[in-house]
């Protein structure tokens, strides 16, 4: 299912459309999976990344809109495009509110789908990065006590160790000590190490 390039879905109850844009994407190097509704997409779609979703606005049944709030719910962070013929700019802020990351009007050049699929694809690498690396953040946070806990905390915030000790009315050395075990156990040699881990 995968490609170099990456894949794409598309849902778009408009079959000439649908399949021209399919074909195309095929010939540009990108993985592409079709369905003719969201339900399709839902009962049948494999996760995968990183992707994209070009979706329709105006489906009957389900829109657009319906489908991008299911993803939500299912934790299915994909970047979506929406394509629309016409669409009222309500349903356009919703979209965008919602997440979406792009709002083409058809009809579509090839340069402008592809230019926006690309950005969409760097944008599913990042978030899986990043999803990947908060996953590693929160397994060694756990090794941590519930002191060491609260000095992270602090030493995320950039207090030093004075400042530290001050607030958790302990000792300096206390908390040296401490924080000598907190960079141990986050697997970092220093503090600018730490921080890039615990970014966001």
């Amino acid at each position: 299912m995968m490609t170099p390039k990456g894949h794409v879905f598309i849902v778009d109850d408009d079959d000439e459309v649908r399949l021209s844009l399919a074909d195309l994407l095929r010939y540009l190097g990108y993985g592409v999976s079709d369905f003719a509704s969201a339900t399709f997409f839902l009962q049948q779609a494999q996760r995968c990344s990183p992707a994209v979703l070009v979706l329709d606005m105006r489906m009957p049944q389900m829109t657009g809109l319906d489908l991008q709030k299911v993803l939500l719910e299912q934790d299915w962070p994909v970047p979506i495009i929406y394509m629309s013929g016409e669409s009222q700019s309500q349903e356009i802020i919703d979209a965008m509110k919602f997440g979406a990351i792009d709002f083409l009007w058809k009809p579509i050049t090839h340069t402008q789908l592809a230019q926006v699929i690309d950005n969409g694809l760097k944008l599913d690498v990042q978030r899986h990065a990043d999803q990947k690396r908060l996953r590693r953040v929160e397994e060694l946070q756990r090794t941590l006590s519930p002191t060491e806990q609260g000095i992270l905390t602090e030493m995320l915030l950039g207090h030093g160790n004075k400042d530290i000790a001050a607030i958790k009315n302990v000792m300096p050395d206390t908390v040296k000590k401490h924080r000598a075990q907190i960079l141990d156990k986050m697997q970092v040699n220093s503090l600018a190490e730490l921080l890039a881990l615990c970014k966001r």
